[in-house]
């Protein structure tokens, strides 16, 4: 109906749709050549954050559990990646499902506050988590390296180094898109719908027969395996894990990820991850063209100015924008008439998933 009311038929629309997907794919495999080496450490970077930002989003926008140790399961899963690559020599992608693994048990010991309580109780349970998992880390000596960190052996897949930023992106890009299918696919079993019957009401769920010590133990533990894998493609990709990668600082970075580009979207997570990857960058980028005019570095500016970004863009878009970027992208063309490549992607991705009301449990 609305499409034959917009003037396009839906055979028109199905083409278009599958015309945006093969344009796309073809952008994502070229991407090695046809970028540079920064091109492809940010698209790197990219993948990683979109990994571990669809964790959260299954945490906190569809179980409706606010979580602010996000950033500590990453930590376990890179260096659990990192100890048993050096003294194991197992396979990266063996390793890849063992760091989520130890990072969605350590998720589950420390969601187990959400029994009890909710909202900003949870919040500060999940903080204390995430200064618990650090400092165990910066005090962990010759285990953890201490505030150094430890050094990663180049991982390898069937005997093939992953020695480069554009090999290493395959990985990554695999990933992501296994990461995305399984995402969509949970949302369609009982165990997805009984998140979002605890985020919009956890005591009528419970009368309904939901165990909501299960599912929200269960909704900790496999945001915590997306951040364990997550954190194992970082050590992989960097080689290099130190204390400082993994602050609280980050836990706001995926917070913010998940609130700008929109809660409780699979999509969402996609173009916040990508967001707030890029928006650092591009603050760098702007701040170096004005030292010049303004008479300071631009890295002395940048750190303090990040955190008060990314705060003043959590307040923003929960006051201006509450469904987040990719429904004002949505928004966007369906004023224009015009089925956007982001448009097209998102209604694929979040197809016949509930919609978020963004509330906490």
């Amino acid at each position: 109906m609305s499409a034959h009311k917009n003037g396009t038929s839906p055979v028109r629309n199905k083409t278009a749709t599958i015309v945006w997907r093969i344009l796309i794919a073809a952008a994502l495999l070229l991407l090695p050549w046809l970028g540079n080496d920064y091109v492809v450490f940010l698209a790197c970077l990219c993948g990683v954050h979109i990994v571990a930002t669809l964790g959260l989003n299954i945490t906190t926008g569809y179980a409706g559990l606010l979580s602010l140790s996000h950033a500590g399961f990453l930590a376990v899963g890179a260096y659990t990646t990192v100890i048993l690559s050096n003294n194991t020599g197992l396979p990266f992608l063996v390793l890849l499902l063992v760091a989520g693994f130890v990072a969605s048990v350590v998720g589950c010991l420390f969601g187990l506050p959400s029994f009890r309580v909710k909202g900003v109780y949870l919040a500060v349970a999940t903080l204390a988590a995430q200064f618990t998992i650090i400092f165990a880390l910066r005090h962990g000596g010759e285990f953890t390296g201490g505030d150094g960190g430890l050094v990663m052996k180049i991982p390898t897949i069937a005997g093939f180094a992953l020695d480069s930023n554009r090999t290493f992106y395959f990985v990554v890009l695999a990933v992501v898109l296994l990461a995305l299918w399984i995402t969509r696919n949970l949302f369609r079993t009982r165990i997805g719908r009984a998140f979002v019957a605890i985020r919009e009401r956890d005591f009528t769920a419970e009368v309904f027969g939901i165990p909501l010590a299960t599912y929200k133990a269960l909704a900790f533990m496999i945001g915590a395996f997306f951040a364990g894998v997550a954190g194992a493609l970082l050590a992989g990709f960097m080689r290099v894990v130190t204390p400082d990668q993994f602050s609280l600082t980050e836990s706001v970075f995926y917070l913010a990820a998940v609130v700008v580009g929109g809660v409780g979207s699979i999509a969402g997570s996609v173009v916040g991850a990508v967001f707030m990857t890029l928006m650092p960058e591009a603050l760098m980028a702007i701040l170096e063209r004005a030292q010049s005019l303004l008479g300071f570095k631009a890295v002395t500016v940048i750190g303090p100015m990040k955190e008060i970004v990314f705060g003043a863009m959590i307040v923003g878009f929960l006051v201006l924008e509450p469904h987040g970027l990719i429904e004002a992208i949505r928004r966007m063309f369906a004023r224009l008439n015009w089925r956007s490549p982001a448009n097209t992607a998102a209604n694929a991705v979040d197809a016949e998933l509930p919609v978020s009301n963004a509330k906490s449990s």
